[in-house]
């Protein structure tokens, strides 16, 4: 499973045309794309109502991982291994790659932060 951050979505999205637009879609059409919730309200905050509306039906089929207990404790033990080593990332990327990591999956970026941590070995990035 694939967790596509916001990155992706919105490069995808600006240009439909292009290579990681038409992956991405390959992705999605193989069911290997999952929507991280921060990634989905990350989204949903930049549009207007009719848009909202349409991505809310492109998403239809796509499923959700959303954060439980588990994933918030992986979130804060990770935290501390990052500083411990010199790294420090926003909490919306830790908790997108928490549930990649919950899933066995991968994440999509194109956010270096997602890079850095796959050196710590968090998350596995998907290239």
């Amino acid at each position: 499973m694939i967790v596509v951050d916001t990155s992706v979505w919105i490069e995808a999205s600006r240009n439909p045309g292009s290579q990681l637009a038409a992956q991405l879609d390959s992705l999605i059409d193989a069911d290997e794309v999952c929507l991280a919730l921060p990634v989905r309200l990350e989204l949903l905050a930049g549009l207007n109502a009719r848009d909202r509306a349409t991505l809310r039906r492109g998403f239809a089929g796509i499923p959700l991982a959303v954060p439980s207990e588990y994933t918030w404790s992986t979130v804060e033990r990770w935290i501390e291994t990052a500083v411990d080593s010199g790294h420090r990332f926003g909490v919306l990327d830790l908790l997108i790659a928490a549930l990649a990591h919950e899933l066995t999956g991968m994440v999509w970026s194109l956010d270096r932060d997602f890079e850095r941590m796959a050196t710590l070995g968090l998350v596995q990035s998907y290239h």
